[in-house]
């Protein structure tokens, strides 16, 4: 049974077709076509600089995308991540901290020591403190305080702005957007008609497209804007942890096992196809919503359909797990699948992020382009 969430998803990707999509789609557009005018004018404020945009005192990487959903922006700022830290920067990622109990600044990592959990910082900062050694991470809804806050605190290098293409009220030295490259724009339009965050002429504000999900079987998205570089990165899951910790395990430890997998983020389908390209035997799958909160209903919810479905072990995302330590008793058998980002060419990407700290002119950079049309 389709749920609503899939049913809007469908239909706003343009995947979905028939009497109630032609009904339904036309009234869509029509709240759609305010909320598009509304986001074309407030990126055209900011860019005239109607709207003050502010900077900070260290260079700013923004990694971002345009479409609602799971494109990879954890694990390229994670990968980005790696490669500062391999270079000795002292990096802060600067997040909402989306799922999070806080509003207001908070350090969640000094890149020593996590002083939140991942109810008070959100699943995703959480997890790439906690995986990242020497990563320093701050979580705000106002994320330019934040990162005053990592200024005056853990004198960083740079920051990483994470899920920052729409948060232009933080100027950036290097924005980075993500597309993915199955359905880039889904059907064009803007939320509610289709899955746009804002316009597609948005994407004139990039210095750097990454086409996330490929697998080399693509045909590549037309109508990008020329002059903007353009790479491709598939997501690869690597394998498997206990929920408890250790190491990482090839897909073959779970050879042999039935599995029933459950995951709250964006798009589970493309997670649960994976586990079984990776030879897996699922017997059930459970989608919750993204960021879900994971309370004693869902934990029964979980266990009921691990007895219904005669299944021997439980398998789930990272983003998942971490809030799942005090439920480990509960769901008994349960392995983590860690994922990564892999770019096909990574020196594109590591070139222009070097830049900014060979010159002194890289901080003098302004990335916000006017919006296009």
């Amino acid at each position: 049974m389709v749920n609503g969430e899939e049913y809007w998803r469908g239909l706003a990707s343009g995947e979905r077709r028939g009497c109630a999509a032609w009904l339904l789609l036309p009234v869509l557009k029509v709240l759609a076509l305010p909320y598009g005018l509304l986001l074309r004018l407030r990126a055209w404020g900011y860019a005239a600089g109607l709207l003050r945009s502010r900077r900070l005192n260290h260079p700013v990487i923004s990694v971002g995308n345009l479409a609602v959903g799971g494109t990879g922006k954890t694990p390229m700022t994670a990968l980005i991540a790696r490669h500062l830290l391999a270079e000795g920067k002292r990096v802060v990622i600067l997040s909402r901290g989306y799922g999070g109990s806080n509003r207001r600044p908070r350090i969640v990592s000094d890149g020593e020591t996590l002083f939140m959990t991942a109810a008070e910082a959100g699943d995703e900062p959480y997890l790439l403190a906690r995986d990242l050694p020497g990563l320093m991470v701050v979580v705000g809804a106002n994320r330019y305080e934040a990162g005053r806050l990592a200024e005056r605190e853990l004198r960083p290098d740079c920051f990483l702005l994470d899920d920052g293409f729409q948060h232009l009220r933080v100027q950036r030295e290097l924005n980075i957007l993500l597309l993915d490259c199955r359905n880039p724009l889904g059907n064009g339009w803007t939320l509610p008609a289709g899955v746009l965050r804002e316009s597609k002429s948005a994407v004139g504000r990039a210095e750097l497209i990454v086409l996330t999900r490929c697998d080399g079987g693509e045909t590549f998205p037309s109508g990008l804007p020329a002059g903007i570089p353009v790479l491709t990165a598939r997501h690869r899951l690597t394998g498997v942890v206990p929920l408890d910790g250790g190491e990482c395990r090839s897909f073959p430890v779970l050879y042999g096992e039935r599995i029933l997998a459950f995951a709250g983020i964006a798009q589970p389908d493309r997670f649960f196809s994976g586990l079984a390209e990776a030879g897996l035997d699922l017997v059930g799958s459970l989608s919750l919503p993204d960021h879900a909160d994971y309370d004693d209903r869902t934990i029964a919810g979980i266990r009921r359909s691990f007895r219904n479905t005669g299944a021997t072990c439980l398998v789930t995302t990272a983003k998942d797990a971490v809030k799942l330590e005090r439920y480990r008793r509960q769901l008994g058998k349960i392995w983590v699948v860690q994922l990564e980002m892999a770019l096909a060419d990574p020196t594109v990407l590591e070139s222009m992020v070097d830049e900014l700290f060979t010159t002194g002119e890289g901080h003098a950079r302004h990335t916000g382009h006017p919006p296009q049309s």
